[in-house]
């Protein structure tokens, strides 16, 4: 029996060898780590807080307008969860104030009271930016450390944030794997690596995790809740690497790098995920038609999105106006345009049944639910379009930010003493810019803003005394 020729490279015959394809390199891809914000702005809350969460102590249950939480030095970045409050500053310190019962402060509030105040959290190293979710909460350090703490909940009740239960204070969720972005939902947390990849944990029962099979979204597969409450990577066939991640309550969206594709996964019921033909719950991501995106925000069953172009889109469910196109009783399905917004605005953000959009000239609008109070615009009516917030903490200043919780909002206002800096910034020489620049990163404060700060602090303790020796002095 002849045997059969080994298929081999080595051709002692003479005949033609077919050269292997070279194949084609990879090209690395790499995120940069996000900038802290910069701007120093004063911390504003509205609605009721009736868990501690407009930190204004105790006693104060509600505010119908915008109210200034004090005792937070240079806040820079502010988030609202479902029923507390984050605060970044400059320095990358995180304040936190609200409900506690899980966890989601990320500090010991044992002391009665401690809870309704902002209460610094103990962190190993400083933080880039900050998300929250209903009793969770989530940090990107300097170094690319993603920290979370609190806990998720399903349909069930509490989850625990890892498999070993609630954290009441901050652990590293991903060892080893330098971040880049981080985004809360209610009760799920999406991040995105350096290198462009997709981790989600957290509850799975609207599909928002998008990397869990129809059976196992309950926590009921043979591995439990294990894969729920462990951060996996999400994959899609042919997708390139991502570079943008955002979420709102339920849903999880992802945008491609390259192609800017604005892929989709969760919650469907109204529309919400931009995609109209899909059905209620989606557990694998979808290609959607958005484009052009800047930002994403939502709450709990609608979508605002934010283009390129400063125009922002409403879609999903119209109940209390919350999608800010009016009185509209049908789902709105397709991307409709907030048209009192078109083309002047620069940031969006949402609560849990209501809106809000800062424009380019540094005004805030708010719309939707009011009964609670979170719209901060002073009446509790439900607003159908968007409605100007004014009140003395905001007069004459510019809005950076704004977020909503369950009953709560928090607002970041362009601080006085911002104001001033930019002023200073102005007013310096072009030979002395480079040196003011240089003494700006400076986190310790100049001798003239000090001593300045020193001698408004005295001159209000003057007033202060005048008035106090006024009041105490006995009557003729």
């Amino acid at each position: 029996m002849s045997r059969r020729k080994a298929l081999t490279n080595n051709n002692n015959d003479g005949e033609d060898v077919q050269p292997t394809k070279a194949k084609r390199p990879r090209i690395a891809y790499h995120l940069e780590l996000p900038k802290r914000r910069e701007v120093i702005g004063n911390v504003l809350v509205c609605g009721t807080g009736d868990t501690g969460q407009l930190g204004l102590g105790e006693d104060i249950l509600e505010r119908k307008r915008p109210a200034l939480v004090e005792s937070i030095p240079n806040p820079v970045d502010v988030c609202a969860g479902g029923m507390h409050c984050l605060v970044l500053t400059k320095n990358g310190h995180i304040y936190s104030f609200g409900c506690n019962d899980e966890g989601a402060l990320g500090r010991d509030t044992s002391e009665e009271g401690s809870e309704a105040t902002p209460g610094l959290i103990d962190l190993p190293g400083k933080a880039l930016c900050v998300s929250a979710g209903d009793s969770h909460s989530a940090c990107l350090l300097e170094d690319g450390r993603v920290f979370a703490w609190g806990s998720f909940r399903d349909s069930h009740g509490n989850m625990g944030l890892t498999i070993d239960g609630n954290k009441r204070t901050p652990i590293n969720l991903l060892a080893n794997t330098p971040c880049c972005s981080i985004a809360s939902g209610a009760d799920h947390l999406v991040i995105l690596t350096t290198v462009g990849k997709v981790f989600t944990v957290g509850c799975a029962e609207q599909g928002q995790l998008g990397r869990i099979s129809e059976r196992s979204v309950g926590g009921e597969g043979r591995r439990g809740k294990r894969d729920l409450l462990r951060p996996d990577q999400v994959f899609i066939n042919r997708a390139k690497p991502f570079e943008a991640i955002w979420a709102t309550n339920y849903c999880t969206f992802l945008r491609e790098s390259q192609t800017q594709v604005i892929w989709a996964v969760g919650l469907n019921n109204y529309k919400q995920l931009a995609h109209a033909k899909e059905t209620e719950r989606v557990l694998i991501p979808i290609k959607t038609e958005l484009t052009n995106v800047k930002q994403i925000a939502g709450g709990q069953h609608h979508t605002i999105v934010l283009d390129n172009e400063q125009t922002c889109f409403a879609v999903g469910r119209p109940e209390y106006g919350r999608l800010g196109v009016g009185s509209v009783t049908e789902i709105v399905s397709k991307l409709t345009p907030i048209k009192p917004l078109s083309g002047k605005t620069a940031f969006v953000g949402c609560g849990e049944a209501c809106s809000y959009a800062i424009t380019t000239d540094g005004k805030l609008y708010s719309w939707g639910f009011g009964s609670n109070n979170q719209l901060g615009v002073g009446d509790g009516d439900d607003e159908l379009e968007p409605a100007l917030v004014s009140s003395k903490n905001t007069q004459n200043k510019r809005m950076l930010l704004a977020s909503g919780g369950g009953q709560h909002s928090v607002f970041l206002v362009e601080s006085d003493e911002q104001e001033e800096q930019e002023e200073e910034k102005e007013n310096v020489p072009q030979a002395e810019t480079s040196e003011a620049e240089a003494s700006e990163a400076d986190p310790e404060p100049e001798p003239a803003v000090a001593e300045k700060k020193k001698k408004k602090s005295d001159e209000q303790q003057e007033k202060q005394d005048e008035a106090g020796q006024s009041t105490s002095a006995p009557k003729k």
